[in-house]
């Protein structure tokens, strides 16, 4: 992978992105810890970048992002995947303000926010929906692949961002992967040019029909994951 990302951007996507980080910088309630525009280049574009190294990602049409927290990597993945509709997924309302007032300002038409929970997406519209799912620095993989699972169409993939692998992690998804109808599927090592000096990807993949007793209540996956 490139030591930066953010070369493979053209001139319109990059333009977008910076006012996403623009208004990033000047936002005054607490979306993200990192808001210095500099800085952000690297921690949040260039680390969100790291995804289109997995190729399903890269060929989805449909995406679900969980967990967006101030829209990343949603709204990079919108920018640079335009024929992908990407939606991102919020419980934090503050959070979803500031991320539809970058997708009007910046102009990012297939991204769209939604201010709810991922579990309560899931027993509704958004049950099976979904080609890929992403998550950054949200959870557990166990509890990640429990959120994503129904949100996925039968041989999509959740695109999990983490930092130094986890051996009882690791080990805890392999337990938990038949009961999710998740499986793990390779890891890639996309550290340390990114915002993350151990950054990983883990991609699982949907291998079977959404588990019935999915989705648990909200809550249920980190306070008991499986596995």
């Amino acid at each position: 992978m490139s030591p930066d990302p953010t070369a493979r951007l053209d001139s319109q996507a990059r333009e977008a992105l910076e006012v996403v980080l623009g208004l990033l910088a000047e936002e005054r309630a607490s979306v993200s810890s990192v808001t210095d525009p500099a800085r952000a280049w690297k921690v949040h574009v260039a680390d969100s970048l790291t995804g289109l190294e997995a190729p399903a990602l890269r060929e989805a049409r449909t995406i679900a992002d969980i967990g967006s927290g101030a829209g990343f990597p949603g709204l990079v993945l919108a920018v640079v995947l335009p024929g992908s509709k990407v939606d991102l997924i919020e419980s934090v309302g503050r959070k979803c303000e500031f991320i539809q007032r970058a997708i009007e300002l910046a102009g990012i038409a297939n991204a769209r926010v939604l201010n709810t929970r991922s579990e309560e997406l899931a027993a509704g519209e958004g049950r099976e929906r979904y080609a890929a799912v992403t998550a950054r620095a949200v959870g557990r993989l166990s509890t990640l692949a429990e959120l994503a699972a129904p949100l996925l169409q039968e041989n999509g993939v959740l695109v999990a961002w983490k930092g130094k692998r986890d051996p009882d992690e690791e080990a805890q998804i392999a337990n938990a992967a038949e009961s999710l109808a998740m499986q793990p599927e390779e890891i890639l090592s996309v550290g340390p040019f990114a915002g993350s000096q151990h950054r990983h990807l883990h991609v699982l993949r949907k291998v079977g029909p959404t588990p019935s007793k999915l989705p648990r209540r909200p809550g249920m996956a980190k306070k008991r994951p499986f596995g």
